[in-house]
């Protein structure tokens, strides 16, 4: 083979690696598409709250964030709140099964106070949601089991 055909083929064999190598950085860098922060007490409010950080595309930069509220005179769940949309859209359900967590509020019954949402507006627990404004089908994340304890809500 001549010098020209040698060295096309290689830099291709090159070009055909890096590409598989970049490939594989994206799908590693998808993990960090979504993440918990840590629990804080917010006495005024007398709740928990944590922020659930996404990134509504793999490319987009940076992060959006919703917050987890858990009130403590509501044992059992954990509520999203969306901070553009000033609304709670959702619950967590703690003892929920797997695949079974997680109760979407319609549109029409997601209320900036949690007081003004009907108990029977959360229709029963079902899979994760997609991540917010995702055009991709990726469910968020089933929070950690990190819920704060008696010991860490002053009396």
């Amino acid at each position: 083979m001549t010098r020209t055909i040698k060295n096309t083929m290689l830099l291709t064999m090159i070009a055909l690696m890096a590409g598989i190598a970049v490939e594989q950085n994206v799908e590693a860098f998808q993990g960090y598409r979504q993440y918990y922060g840590g629990w804080s007490y917010k006495p005024q409010q007398q709740y928990h709250v944590r922020s659930y950080y996404y990134k509504p595309t793999p490319s987009y930069v940076g992060y959006r964030y919703h917050y987890c509220v858990h009130y403590p005179s509501r044992p059992r769940y954990v509520y999203y709140y969306n901070p553009y949309s000033r609304s709670y859209w959702g619950r967590f359900d703690l003892e929920g099964k797997d695949g079974a967590h997680y109760s979407l509020l319609k549109n029409e019954d997601r209320k900036e106070n949690l007081e003004d949402i009907p108990e029977e507006a959360f229709p029963a627990p079902s899979k994760m949601p997609q991540i917010p404004e995702a055009e991709d089908d990726i469910q968020i994340e089933v929070m950690p089991k990190d819920l704060p304890t008696a010991t860490d809500t002053p009396q």
